[in-house]
């Protein structure tokens, strides 16, 4: 009865959409044509920062730098709390959302999901998102050319919570 009922929004959805847009007095359809005119131009002018930004995250992957980082990084991020584990899922988390998933799909078969480092990583991975995308391509989507306030508050907040995270996993479980 359960997968019934929660294949039905979506088909209804569209049925009352379609039937509002037959319907109705006004000229709907154009409406929808001008959206998605409007729609492509945005993908179009958001191309190039996407294609720069896949194109350095896979160089940064590539080159090694993320383990060189992580390698280099490990003593610090233990004396502060931080388990050297996570290092290259947060090298990688505010550059890319595809990498971080291959940084923390690792993570949890290295290390497994009830360790402190995977408890960790599960909940940084869970409330965060990839800053440089984020920033870039909503503020191009939007014409804001200069973002010099945004990158460092949101570098401020992603480490803000990196460190929160940890100290919640070690309250909670440990």
């Amino acid at each position: 009865m359960i997968d019934i009922l929660s294949a039905l929004p979506m088909p209804l959805i569209l049925a009352a959409v379609g039937g509002i847009l037959l319907f109705s007095k006004r000229d709907r359809f154009e409406s929808f044509l001008a959206g998605a005119r409007q729609g492509l131009g945005t993908a179009v002018n958001l191309l190039p920062t996407l294609c720069a930004l896949i194109v350095g995250v896979a160089m940064l992957n590539a080159s090694g730098a993320i383990e060189w980082l992580a390698n280099l990084f490990s003593p610090i991020a233990s004396a502060i709390g931080v388990p050297a584990e996570l290092l290259p899922l947060l090298f990688t988390r505010p550059f890319s959302g595809s990498a971080s998933t291959a940084s923390f799909v690792e993570l949890l078969e290295r290390v497994g999901a009830d360790s402190f480092a995977g408890l960790c990583a599960s909940v940084i991975f869970a409330t965060s998102d990839t800053m440089v995308y984020i920033i870039s391509v909503y503020f191009s989507s939007v014409g804001i050319k200069h973002s010099r306030a945004a990158f460092p508050i949101a570098g401020a907040v992603m480490l803000f919570c990196i460190f929160f995270s940890c100290f919640l996993c070690r309250m909670w479980f440990f």
